[in-house]
C-alpha cells in the first residue's frame, strides 16, 4: 500500500483508510475451509452418498469444504494397509490447513476419532451435525 500522496508526501490517514476498505472487502468474500469428518468404512456406498450431501450442505453454508474420503480412495486402495495409512496421513495434513472440523453422524469411527483428536490438539474448532445436517451438541 502506497503511504505517500501524489506529491510524494507521507499520507498515513489515506493509506490506513484504503487498507481498512480492502480488509472489509476481503472479509465479505471470506469463506472458511472446513474439513468434513464422517464414517467411511462399512457401507461405503451409503457413506459416500451421505458425504456428498454433507459437502453440498457445507457449500450452502458458505464454506469451502474438504472431504479426503471422497478424494483419496479414487487413487489409493483402502484395503492395502500402507496405502490406507498414506491416505490417512494426507487427510491429517489437510485438516491442519482447515479453519474448522465438521463431524457428521452419531457413530464416531476410529479414523474420525483420530481427526477429532488432531483438531482438538491444534485448537481447530469442532462442530457436530446429525446425519440430517442439523447442528447438535457434541455427540
Amino acid at each position: 500500500m502506497d503511504r505517500y500522496n501524489a506529491e510524494g508526501y507521507p499520507d498515513p490517514t489515506a493509506a490506513e483508510a484504503l487498507e481498512n476498505i480492502m480488509r472489509e472487502e476481503k472479509a465479505k468474500n471470506y469463506k472458511p475451509c472446513v474439513f468434513i469428518c464422517f464414517p467411511f468404512a462399512g457401507d461405503i456406498e451409503k457413506n459416500l452418498n451421505k458425504a456428498r450431501e454433507y459437502l453440498k450442505f457445507a457449500v450452502k453454508q458458505g464454506t469451502i469444504p474438504f472431504a479426503p474420503h471422497l478424494l483419496y480412495p479414487q487413487v489409493l486402495d483402502d484395503g492395502d494397509p500402507e496405502q490406507r495409512k498414506l491416505g490417512l496421513y494426507f487427510g491429517m495434513v489437510w485438516l491442519r490447513k482447515c479453519d474448522e472440523l465438521w463431524v457428521f453422524g452419531r457413530y464416531i469411527s476410529k479414523g474420525m476419532q483420530a481427526e477429532i483428536n488432531k483438531a482438538s490438539k491444534h485448537r481447530i474448532p469442532i462442530r457436530y451435525f446429525s446425519e440430517n445436517c442439523e447442528e447438535v451438541q457434541k455427540l
